[in-house]
């Protein structure tokens, strides 16, 4: 196999992660946005439960895709994280910060210690979702790199309406994903209250849906280069819209079942319509499209890339499995007991 191929096959493998983690950590994080929506504290520990047995095998998702990027493509790992150093530490801050609110907040029957740990657990949903936006939004616009693949930006370019309007959109996307999510995982009143949400949360996606695919086709058209090029790509975009019709089609009907499934559509087809939309490059270089990361030059070694290779199809169906089974296990509604861990 040529070391081009590898390249491009590790590209499509990281892809896969990418998209597994996004549409499976994509609600949990939609969870933590809405938290303080519920008012009662036993709504919010409902809340916390339909999560609680799975938030942290989907990170495994993440965990994978770093290092799978850190191993197949070390020039792209470093030079991402120099251009994003702090919004990846504000990233890993957020990350823990969710993680021990989950475990700190049923630690002492406070009213006020419950409190703090649900407000850090909704903010720092809010804040992971938007960071990943902005990042992958700085991605699809290019980022100022020179020869040397450094960064030669400062952190409020970073913040360019395009790139946070994309963050923006994320947190949409992942708060009408968390509410569709519980929506299914509960019942009574707090069902009751969810099904607004659903409608909430959708209507505040599809403006900022709408917008953001306006803006990049006006300001990005770069964007859409590999799609013109192969047009076979157009069913993507074409079904990426077609699941979000489907989601309020679904909720109107009360199959919150389909809205989910159209909500996982609709994150996966983001996230290969932003693979595709930066195709071959890792990191553009807006200073000189000669500096950009591409897949080729930011690749380890073809023997480096090949052991790789024999190595995740063989561990790749153990997490298959192991995730599928969880998610089997801990199927139907969530109920509050002695058992309970929030």
């Amino acid at each position: 196999m040529s070391p081009d191929t590898l390249a491009v096959i590790w590209f499509c493998l990281l892809g896969v992660l990418l998209i597994g983690y996004v549409v499976l950590d994509g609600f949990d994080l939609g969870v933590g946005i809405l938290h303080l929506v519920a008012r009662r504290d036993v709504d919010r520990r409902v809340m916390m439960n339909s999560i609680a047995p799975l938030w942290d095998g989907n990170e495994v998702w993440l965990v994978t895709f770093g290092g799978a990027l850190f191993a197949a493509f070390p020039v792209a790992y470093a030079t991402v994280f120099s251009a994003f150093y702090v919004p990846f530490m504000l990233l890993l801050f957020g990350l823990i910060f969710r993680a021990v609110s989950l475990e700190f907040r049923s630690k002492v029957r406070s009213r006020r210690w419950r409190s703090l740990w649900d407000v850090s657990f909704s903010c720092s949903s809010a804040m992971v979702a938007f960071i990943f936006g902005v990042a992958g939004g700085n991605l699809i616009r290019g980022v100022p790199i020179d020869a040397r693949h450094e960064f030669q930006g400062t952190l409020i370019e970073l913040l360019h309406p395009y790139p946070v309007l994309v963050g923006v959109m994320t947190v949409a996307l992942f708060a009408m994903h968390g509410s569709i999510f519980l929506y299914l995982k509960t019942e009574g009143e707090l069902q009751k209250r969810l099904h607004a949400w659903m409608w909430r949360t959708f209507g505040f996606f599809l403006i900022a849906y709408v917008f953001t695919t306006m803006f990049t086709l006006v300001e990005v058209p770069s964007a859409v280069h590999n799609i013109r090029d192969h047009p076979w790509l157009w069913i993507v975009p074409l079904l990426n819209v077609l699941a979000v019709a489907n989601i309020p089609r679904a909720i109107h009907r009360g199959r919150a079942g389909d809205a989910f499934i159209s909500s996982c559509c609709v994150i996966a087809a983001l996230a290969f319509l932003f693979a595709v939309a930066i195709f071959p490059n890792f990191v553009t270089s807006r200073l000189d499209p000669a500096w950009s990361v591409t897949v080729w030059n930011a690749a380890s070694s073809p023997k480096t890339l090949g052991i790789m290779l024999a190595i995740a199809a063989i561990g790749m169906p153990f997490v298959i499995t192991y995730t599928v089974t969880v998610y089997w296990v801990f199927r139907g509604k969530v109920t509050l007991d002695e058992q309970s861990s929030y």
